[in-house]
């Protein structure tokens, strides 16, 4: 792992490369890096990490932040196998337009992982050549990992409500 003092050096190269706005923040905890960046950096801030010996993309997870905006977050677990090194990089989108580029083309082995994010948060990944459900049925409605998906599922049928469980007969 970066230490604190390599974690902020590569967010300043970052910084330097990208632009002020592209790196939001840094955190180091218990022994594990991590960057947040502006989501319209996420091609290049990875493709620049490549570069630096950051070559394998282990993961790609989806959190929901509810009830915090931007609510939805896509993290991106970068592993450089030669330094046995490792960094998180996360970005954060709204509700209103979840939407994030497609890393896809450049570490094909986000295929299935942004489908899944897709599916299960309702992260859209342009540039994505086929995203679709991977998880739920093409017809489902809604987005099942979010905070506020409703958890239901069929009532009970006890004697004190039988007749509301079981409907009309």
């Amino acid at each position: 792992m970066p230490d604190a003092t390599g974690l902020e050096l590569i967010a300043h190269e970052l910084r330097e490369a990208e632009g002020e706005g592209a790196v939001l923040e840094t955190t180091f905890f218990r022994g594990r890096g991590t960057v947040e960046i502006d989501p319209a950096h996420i091609r290049s801030v990875l493709a620049r990490l490549r570069g630096q010996g950051f070559s394998f993309l282990a993961s790609v997870h989806g959190v929901d932040y509810y009830p915090h905006e931007p609510r939805l977050g896509v993290h991106y677990e970068l592993l450089d196998m030669a330094k046995v090194d490792r960094i998180t990089i996360k970005l954060r989108v709204g509700t209103d337009a979840p939407e994030v580029d497609s890393v896809m083309a450049d570490w094909p082995t986000a295929d299935h992982q942004e489908r899944e994010i897709y599916d299960m948060f309702g992260v859209v990944f342009r540039g994505h050549p086929d995203l679709r459900r991977i998880l739920m049925p093409e017809d489902y409605e809604g987005h099942p990992q979010r905070r506020d998906f409703p958890v239901g599922g069929e009532p009970v049928a006890f004697t004190c409500n039988e007749r509301e469980a079981l409907g009309p007969m």
